[in-house]
């Protein structure tokens, strides 16, 4: 209840981060492990802005609190054949650089490595786009855009970062060479499910992410 909102804000994010790294996939997915995670999503996401306006509201912290426990957990990547977590290594890279909550990362790079791995994940970014976000356009392509800025807009509403200039940070090339070098390293020379990543792709997402 004393937590302060701007870590309160980047908790919520981190919480429908987690489940996001479990959610978007290509291996096999399980309809009720999706289910689970759509519901803690959609949970999550009204809650934070309760708490942004009223953060001594207790059910709108428990909500949260319940969802962080199911969120790292695994239970929402149950059975879902793999997990992607790529924006979180590549986050990781940038805290350990520049002086960055883990949350306000998550929410500044998500965007750019969204919209760089969607059409090799068009199905599961529909079904997000639909099942949480609650919007839908003319074709899946359509759909699944309008859900990663849906998103975006999100995070923008609960003062969260969506790009690397809403961090205030401006990496230098050097910088950014050594984020993506370091987290291929740190994975093993590839990382990530929805789209399998390599050095040369986290590169291009951390310029997309200016």
């Amino acid at each position: 209840m004393t937590l302060p909102d701007y870590q309160t804000a980047c908790g919520c994010t981190g919480i429908i981060m987690h489940t996001m790294e479990r959610y978007f996939t290509s291996g096999g997915n399980m309809e009720l492990t999706d289910g689970i995670a759509e519901a803690l999503m959609r949970t999550v996401i009204p809650n934070a802005k309760i708490l942004r306006d009223d953060p001594a509201n207790y059910n709108a912290r428990a909500e949260v609190m319940w969802a962080g426990s199911l969120s790292h957990n695994d239970l929402t990547g149950c059975g879902n054949g793999g997990n992607d977590f790529a924006t979180h290594m590549l986050e990781q890279e940038l805290s350990g650089i520049f002086d960055v909550a883990h949350g306000a990362g998550l929410s500044a790079l998500w965007g750019s490595w969204a919209r760089y791995v969607y059409r090799d994940c068009l199905d599961r970014f529909c079904k997000y786009a639909v099942n949480v976000m609650g919007v839908k356009g003319a074709t899946d392509e359509k759909t699944s855009l309008k859900g990663i800025e849906a998103t975006e807009a999100f995070f923008r509403e609960i003062h969260m970062p969506v790009s690397l200039k809403e961090l205030n940070l401006d990496p230098t090339e050097e910088e950014m060479d050594l984020m993506a070098h370091k987290c291929i390293i740190a994975a093993g020379g590839k990382k990530g499910s929805a789209k399998v990543l390599y050095e040369e792709d986290l590169r291009k997402i951390l310029e997309m992410a200016r």
